[in-house]
């Protein structure tokens, strides 16, 4: 045994296996990396150009190179979906400061857009931009309300209405809203909003909230008109304000017939 163990055989078998088992690690943690679900890879043109354009356009309040300033946050690791999101919404570059960024007509291509959003990703790692398959409304719905009920109607409202929030912010209507920046604010959470990545909310739970915004905004109320679907208080208010002066206003008509 001990003379087998000092024998140049030994050693050669030895490196043998170990360049086996090495070659055979390689090949697996390759397979497993091609086969990962991930977006498209961003070009180094792409990256250059979205450099360019955000030097000329973000750079004064972000930094030269996304560090941030006193002006405005660090870009570092806030990942491509948050750049996208804000880009793409309008409200970045923001016209004025004030208590919440405004949604306005969006000052880029969308070839400019996915180019900043690669460059921003390219400065740290963070969040991707959601694929098709990601975004598509084609989830469980009932599931999705759920969630959403849960998470998030207690400031956007139980079918996404909207709300008001302190200090002048408020939580916006997600009627009309693509279904890319949905995501993408649940992934980033944008100003006031909490983020809610994998962790919290998995890439199926995401989808089976969109399904439902979608669904209630494609299925208006069965029972007539919903004032806005701004829940009991707007209902209550209605009902006090129209139905009594109603019943007012016949009882002084009544009055003056009867005189």
């Amino acid at each position: 045994m001990k003379n087998s163990r000092r024998s140049p055989f030994a050693a050669a078998a030895v490196i043998a296996i170990g360049l086996m088992l090495s070659g055979a690690g390689y090949a697996a943690a390759s397979t497993a990396i091609n086969s990962a679900p991930k977006s498209e890879a961003a070009s180094a043109a792409q990256i250059e150009e979205g450099k360019k354009l955000f030097l000329s356009n973000c750079a004064s309040c972000h930094g030269v190179n996304g560090v941030g300033t006193k002006a405005a946050p660090t870009l570092v690791g806030v990942g491509a979906a948050a750049a996208e999101f804000q880009v793409d919404s309008g409200r970045m570059p923001g016209q004025a400061s004030g208590p919440q960024l405004q949604v306005k007509p969006k000052q880029f291509t969308a070839e400019q857009i996915d180019a900043i959003a690669a460059y921003v990703g390219s400065l740290g790692v963070g969040p991707d931009v959601p694929t098709e398959d990601m975004i598509a409304a084609n989830g469980n719905a009932t599931r999705g309300g759920e969630l959403f009920r849960i998470n998030c109607a207690m400031c956007h409202n139980a079918v996404g209405a909207g709300g008001a929030l302190t200090e002048g912010k408020y939580a916006p209507s997600l009627k009309g809203v693509p279904n890319d920046h949905i995501y993408e604010a649940m992934l980033t959470g944008p100003q006031n909003m909490p983020v809610f990545n994998d962790a919290n909310l998995t890439p199926k739970d995401k989808k089976d909230i969109i399904t439902y915004l979608k669904f209630v905004e494609a299925n208006p109320s069965a029972g007539g008109y919903e004032l806005a679907g701004l829940g009991p208080v707007a209902e209550g208010l209605f009902i006090w304000i129209l139905g009594l002066g109603v019943i007012v206003a016949l009882t002084i008509w009544l009055g003056a017939k009867s005189n």
